[in-house]
């Protein structure tokens, strides 16, 4: 052949090739290969970063293996069949797995499933979710802790079971030791990548019991955290709270934290208390805003996923309906905010919440729209998405496309979110595996919902896509999917949701375009999944295989394995790939100081990206250090927007030493850097730049006193602290007469106006949330605080202010419930219209929207109290009957005023009386003063339960009628306390009486008791001291009745109001004189209520128990004031003495550690303090101009050593506040040592010890007082309860007068002049065996003496009914059969290995309370209240025998999900934690 027919065909032959060449690099279909099983999978994931996937079989219990990602499937043939009981894979090291049976015999392989080898434990596994634990270091993978159970035989009665815990340092291939008996659960404090601390690496915390009782149950309070670093030796961690730190029930390492819940001994209502940790040395409490009424209680809160800057916390504040609250916390989890209200949850403690992986401060949530409805009408939720992009400091709607898949118009317009906005099915509607959103591919997030005004039911939504991590959507199908991310997001899979399919739907440009797949079979899809890290091409597909296409001897579940890797010839190549910035908002591109991108493919291009099992980097772009990057420095608070100075600041020791008055230091401008953040310091601002400051305004050193003057432009006429106030943030408000508010947030050291341009009427704090406040303008704008003033939220009312002295707001214990009353119709000149009238109006939001309540009232209230606690939907109106016409014309004559009571928030109201006076709500006491017109009476109307009624009953003289005032004094010992006017001109005076315990019977304790023209009494009892009260009475009533001029003298009861006596006074005056008044009349008399111009200046101080203060004098009758001194009493009254000269003001600080007094008759440049209750006293000058002083003001607590001189100068038009500051007399520390009595600054004392009488209210309490002479600081530390030393037998002095009886002058009861003594009551209450006849004498309702003295007690009467029959007669009827019946229920119970002693976990369903008796507030435990507790008891075992064989089945087979269940007792399953992966 000639050369050129030789090249020829050479040529012929490379160009064939080169088209069968090209040929074989065509993309191809997808493809497929199908695998049969007898059941479902319980688990299955893939080993990290490999190919192999594990297939746990639970109900044949076998294990199956795939070392192609799921295309081929083979018997782990080295675990027996049957014995697979749970698959745990190693969360560190992805060469292990383990295989737990129900033996003593467990699995390991460390060859990703190739191989496994056998390891022998001394006991079985525990029934827990996760019985072994993991060290997260990759030097000690082989660490491991092995929870089991300890079981004793009880023979023929089965067996009862403990919880040990086991350590292994080598993975089992040595047997494992024991750590500890009686856990709970143990975890090392290395068991996250996230958790990095400087702990021993070998250090392990264990919940576990400090005590047992027969069988191995434990109490709660028995439940501690201990922690080892050698796995012998324990120490309790005791949080900073000694002996309370007990009663844990759950610990997990969250994030960067690691979080304890404990039951808060205080509370019995099952609440908890969290404490967090950051490096597992010092425990802070994490503190929930009071604003939010956030109490976490067992079973109502949930720590979900959380990101590595904070925890995210989510409480159920709702009573009826499964909706939270979600809360996020500070850069050290310990102080939380209010982030998201009604988010949706379910039963189980799921709640809609989730963060898009890889980015972090984004996330989705769910809300409920009409929770209200939700929790008042049992509606279905309406569900509302939204999103966050900056770590919940705000969320918005997510926005709807304007566009169906088809291009079709979406039918709403997405500008209007309300209407339309896209809403997602989240957590607790979850169908797939893992996350619900999003996966490792940068940027894509999926999921299934709707557009409009709510989510729709989920077979009625279509499948929506997102490629820029929220921002915007797109609809991509039609119809719920199951969707899954790979090859790094460039092949999306999806496959039909709602019905069986035999098509795969699949996208290689990010969802531009689609294509179909059909497989040869028709599927029922269950689980669609990749590799965890999304990087592969193939994908495994779960489901049960369509009836139709069932082939003998084939299982009915099949596992398709989808291989897409030919749909693509080509790897990308870098430029292919892009940045993809993570938050694409352009105000939310820098989070703590830097923008954060990936790489990905670009959307067109026509490769792969390959990059199998290489997670995607996340690259960092530093930001210019701005406004949010810094936070409130040390000593520093938050204020508005800036941070303020808590006080003078304390300098380094070599600084401001000369003296000079001129001598400067750099100091804090208030902000620093917040911890982790990594913002260019080169760039932007550098708000933590020291700034000079004058030396003068520092700390002092140790001993010394500071002050600062603010003059206000106006007299102070309202003023009020923020109660329970956190320790670096108090603050204070301040109302002027011209109509300004101030706001000092470092109590009074600094001050600034708040919104000049507002005219502000009047403010209130909240009176059941302490961290709100409300500023009312004289229009419909006001504004609202839910932080302390940290913050201010103008907000719209309803109307404006009303001008008919009706209180503005009302106020309820769940915080968000406020009543706006306000005028209506005013409008016309001069402010009285026609049908002008004030409205009242409700908010279940905080005043962000509002309801009609009721026209023409005088005021509305919410009928629901602290102690109150009846319908919470109950609003109570004085409301008056004809609604017409102006109300300023309106009175008793001409109209009626009822009381209108309305469940359901006033759509089902009623009337309750036709007139009324007035009503008032004290403690558990609803009070209602009915008129009765034709007698011109009143009637006293008592409820405890907002809907019946009981007339009070009054001696015949004592009967109130419209000429006799009456006011209603107190009633905190379960009796009330009523002061009725029996003379009112000239000078008004009267008698207290006092009630039985439900609140009907009155009967008189004191006689001729002062009070004033405006209804003030000269009656108060001490603050922490029940039954003690201080009153002045009219000691010259018959004169008086004539000349108009009162003599007053002191008495005092310490029995609640059974016997009064003088204040025995001091032998001798504070400069060491005895008194000229030596008589036997002679007595100590304080001036008392009605003389002072501040309320708030109560004798006695919540946090000084015992300790009194009054301005009297020692004679026979009470001197004018200016004729008085200044008296202090210990021991709650028993004893006095004088501690100065003259009349004072006065105020507690540091919880009694120090007293401030200024003197009350003149103007004065000085106040007096003492650090000894008054033995001693030292003067400080606080200025050089003589100024009247009108009041001392701290916080209401009285526990700072701040103080504030509200001050008029003389001459002078506006207020001085003087702000003193003690804090730096000492910096000792008081110690309380419970242990060591004798070696600490505190003692016991009782109010027993001045008194003959050992007892009070029949029983010996004592309490926990600073020694006198303990110079030290008791600051914020936590009060030790006071304890009952033991009960006591009656005395007489724990009886009072029955109804109708007084007593005489030798203290007997005896009846009152023409009364009938009430009947006998002959019923049987408390399962007493007898009724007695009534006496003269009733006990005191607050006493608690048993046995005794007895006067109340006549004639006894055998109870009729089951106490007539004897003891045997019931043996045989009744305890003889259940004895037999539940001897057999404990046998079986024992036998069936059910009874796991400690704390067992079957499951997180329903559960029995194991440390609580029933409660009734549950409807099913209400009416199981009736049935035989052995019953109750066998369908206990029946559930429990369920739930243990219902716990195996866990479906989670990739923990991409971000929960955790870790419960430690039945009652805590709820607590669920970050997944620690």
């Amino acid at each position: 052949m000639s050369p050129i027919h030789r090249t020829a065909l050479l040529l012929w032959a490379a160009l064939l090739a080169s088209f069968f060449l090209a040929g074989l690099t065509l993309a191809q279909d997808p493809q497929d290969s199908i695998s049969y099983f007898d059941n479902s999978a319980a688990k299955l994931f893939f080993f990290d970063d490999s190919s192999t996937v594990l297939y746990h079989d639970l109900a044949d219990r076998n294990i199956y293996i795939s070392q192609d990602e799921g295309k081929s499937w083979d018997r782990a043939a080295d675990i027996p069949q049957g014995e697979a009981a749970m698959l745990i894979e190693h969360p560190f090291d992805n060469k292990y797995a383990f295989v737990m049976t129900s033996g003593k015999t467990h699995y390991r392989t460390s060859d990703r499933g190739k191989t496994w080898r056998s390891f022998d434990v001394p006991v079985k596994m525990a029934f827990t979710p996760v019985p072994l634990s993991f060290h997260s270091d990759p030097a000690k993978y082989g660490n491991i802790l092995y929870q089991g159970a300890e079981c004793t035989s009880w023979g023929p009665f089965g067996e009862s079971c403990r919880d040990d815990t086991y350590y292994t340092l080598d993975a089992f291939d040595s047997p494992p030791q024991l750590l500890r008996q009686d856990t709970a659960r143990c975890v090392f404090a290395h068991s996250t990548s996230d958790f990095k601390h400087d702990a021993h690496p070998d250090r392990v915390f264990c919940v576990a019991f400090d005590a047992s009782t027969l069988g191995g149950m434990h109490s709660i309070q028995s439940s501690r955290l201990y922690s080892t670093a050698d796995y012998k030796t324990f120490q309790l961690e005791e949080f900073g709270i000694g002996k309370k730190a007990r009663g844990v029930t759950a610990f997990a390492i969250v994030g960067k934290f690691a979080v304890v819940a404990i039951r808060d001994e205080a509370s019995n209502t099952g609440e908890m208390i969290l404490y967090v940790t950051m490096d597992t040395n010092e425990w802070a409490r994490a503190q929930f805003p009071h604003a939010s009424s956030a109490s976490l209680r067992e079973n109502a809160y949930t720590i979900v996923e959380s990101t590595v800057h904070s925890l995210a916390v989510d409480v159920i504040l709702q009573t009826q309906a499964a909706v939270g609250t979600l809360f996020v916390s500070n850069s050290n989890g310990t102080f939380f905010v209010e982030s998201l209200r009604d988010t949706n949850r379910n039963e189980a403690g799921y709640v809609d919440y989730e963060n898009i992986y890889g980015v972090e401060g984004i996330g989705i949530a769910n809300t409920v729209s009409n929770a209200q409805d939700v929790e008042r009408k049992h509606e279905p939720k309406k569900l509302k998405s939204v999103i966050t992009f900056d770590d919940g400091a705000s969320w918005t709607p997510l926005r709807a496309p304007s566009q169906n898949h088809d291009g079709s118009s979406i039918g709403c317009n997405p500008s209007d979110t309300d209407a339309c906005s896209l809403h997602l099915h989240s957590v607790t509607d979850s169908r797939n595996l893992g996350r619900v959103f999003s996966s490792p591919a940068p940027g894509l997030v999926m999921g299934v919902g709707s557009v409009g005004a709510s989510l729709k039911p989920y077979d009625e939504c279509d499948t929506f896509l997102s490629t820029d991590g929220g921002l915007s959507w797109r609809m991509v199908h039609p119809d719920a999917h199951m969707y899954e991310f790979g090859d790094s997001g460039s092949v999306l899979v999806m496959v039909n949701d709602e019905e069986a399919t035999r098509e795969v739907v699949y996208s290689v440009d990010f969802g531009r375009n689609w294509k179909t797949y059909t497989l040869p079979i028709r599927i029922r899809s269950r689980y669609l999944t990749t590799i965890s890290d999304s990087t592969s091409q193939k994908f495994v597909l779960l489901g049960q295989v369509a009836r139709e296409d069932q082939q003998a001897g084939k299982g009915r579940h099949a596992v398709v394995f989808l291989d897409f890797a030919g749909t693509r010839t080509r790897k990308c190549g870098d430029g292919d790939m892009e940045r993809w910035y993570a938050r694409s908002a352009a105000d939310k591109e820098c989070l703590m100081g830097t923008k954060q991108y990936y790489m990905r493919r670009k959307q067109d291009a026509d490769c792969y990206v390959g990059d199998k099992f290489k997670d995607p980097v996340l690259e960092e772009e530093s930001c210019a250090c701005e406004d949010h990057d810094f936070e409130c420095d040390y000593n520093f608070v938050r204020s508005g927007d800036g941070c303020v100075p808590s006080g003078p600041e304390r300098v380094p020791s070599d600084k401001c030493t000369t003296g000079r008055q001129d001598e400067t230091y750099m100091g804090s401008s208030g902000y620093r850097l917040i911890p982790g953040n990594k913002c260019d310091r080169g760039r932007g601002v550098a708000k933590d730049a020291l700034v000079e400051k004058k030396c003068s305004e520092a700390q002092p050193a140790e001993g010394e006193v500071v002050h600062s003057v603010f003059e206000f432009p106006g007299k102070v006429v309202q003023h009020e602290f923020f109660k329970e106030s956190s320790v670096r943030r108090i603050t204070i408000l301040v109302r002027l007469d011209d109509y300004s508010i101030w706001q000092s947030s470092n109590e009074g050291y600094t001050w600034e106006q708040k919104f000049p341009g507002d005219r502000f009427l009047v403010f209130y704090m909240h009176s059941h949330t302490h961290d709100r406040a409300y500023l009312v303008t004289d229009t419909t704008k006001f504004y609202t605080t839910t932080d302390q003033g940290r913050s201010w939220n103008p907000m719209t009312a309803p109307s404006p202010p009303n001008t008919f002295r009706a209180d503005v707001l009302q106020f309820q214990p769940r915080s968000d419930y406020l009543i706006w009353t306000g005028n209506v119709g005013c409008d016309t000149v001069g402010g009285w219209g026609e049908s002008c009238r004030a409205q009242a109006q409700y908010s279940w939001n905080n005043g962000r929207d509002w309801r009609f309540v009721e026209d023409y009232v005088r005021t509305c209230q919410w009928a629901r109290d602290e102690e109150l606690r009846i319908d919470a939907t109950q609003i109570l109106c004085e409301s008056w009957r004809d609604k017409a016409g102006a109300q300023v014309t309106f009175n008793q004559d001409n109209n009626a005023m009822q009381l209108v009571g309305g469940t359901e928030y006033f759509e089902k109201k009623r009337m309750l009386f036709e007139r009324v006076v007035g009503f008032t709500k004290f403690s558990e006491y609803l009070i209602v003063a009915e008129y009765l017109q034709r007698q011109n009476a009143l009637d006293l109307q008592v409820s405890l339960d907002g809907r019946t009624f009981a007339t009070g009953m009054f001696p015949p003289m004592f009967r109130p009628d419209a000429t006799h005032a009456y006011t209603v004094l107190e009633s905190s010992t379960m009796s009330i306390f009523l002061h009725m006017t029996t003379h009112d001109w000239p000078s008004p005076w009267g008698s207290i009486l006092k009630s039985n315990s439900n609140g009907t019977y009155f009967g008189v304790s004191l006689s001729n008791v002062n009070r004033n023209e405006l209804g003030y009494v000269d009656f108060e009892k001490l603050i922490g001291l029940d039954g003690i009260a201080i009153v002045n009475i009219v000691a010259n009533p018959a004169e008086a009745a004539i000349t108009g001029r009162k003599v007053l003298q002191s008495r005092i009861t310490h029995n609640d109001g059974g016997t009064w006596k003088p204040l025995e006074p001091p032998k001798t005056d504070s400069l060491g004189q005895p008194y000229e008044c030596r008589a036997t009349s002679c007595a100590l008399h304080i001036h008392g209520y009605t003389e002072r111009p501040d309320a708030r200046a109560t004798f006695s101080s919540p946090s000084v128990v015992g300790v009194i203060m009054g301005v009297g004098n020692v004679g026979d009758v009470l001197t004018p004031y200016t004729q008085s001194s200044t008296f202090l009493s210990r021991d709650g009254g028993f004893t006095w003495e004088e501690v100065h000269k003259d009349a004072h003001l006065w105020e507690f600080g540091d919880s009694g550690a120090l007293i401030v007094v200024v003197n009350d008759e003149e103007p004065t440049d000085h106040v007096l303090f003492t650090t000894d209750e008054g033995q001693t006293w030292r003067e400080y000058k606080f200025s050089d101009v003589r100024m009247r002083v009108q009041s001392i003001v701290t916080v209401p607590e009285d526990t700072s050593r701040k103080f504030m001189l509200l001050a008029r100068s003389v001459g002078g038009s506006g207020s001085t506040m003087v702000y003193i500051d003690f804090t730096s007399l000492t910096h000792k520390q008081c110690v309380l040592d419970l242990d060591n009595p004798g070696a600490d600054d505190f003692e016991l004392w009782s109010p027993s010890e001045e008194r003959n009488e050992v007892c009070l209210f029949g029983r010996q309490t004592l309490y926990h007082r600073r020694k006198r002479d303990a110079n030290c600081v008791v600051g914020k530390r936590e009060k030790v309860k006071e304890s009952i030393q033991r009960e006591c037998a009656c005395t007489m002095d724990d009886f009072e007068c029955e109804f109708n009886y007084v007593k005489d002058d030798w203290g007997d009861c005896v009846p009152v002049p023409g009364t009938t003594a009430l009947a006998s009551d002959d019923s049987c209450r408390d399962d007493e065996d007898y009724w007695y006849d009534r006496t003269p004498y009733r006990r005191i309702p607050y006493s608690s003496c048993v046995g005794g003295e007895r006067p109340d007690r006549g004639a006894a009467h055998v109870c009729p009914g089951i106490r007539a029959h004897g003891f045997w007669f019931w043996f045989w009827v009744l305890i003889f059969p259940f004895a037999v019946t539940g001897t057999l229920t404990w046998w079986w119970y024992k036998k069936s290995g059910m009874a796991r002693g400690t704390i067992r976990l079957p499951g997180g369903g329903e559960r029995m309370p194991m440390y609580r008796p029933f409660d009734g507030d549950s409807g099913a435990l209400a009416t199981l209240a009736s049935v035989p507790y052995f019953l109750i008891g066998l369908a206990g075992i029946a559930w429990e025998y369920t739930a243990s064989r219902m716990s195996n089945l866990d479906l989670r087979i990739r923990s991409r999900r971000g929960y955790r269940n870790i419960p430690v007792d039945e009652d805590a399953q709820i607590l669920r934690f970050e997944d620690e992966e």
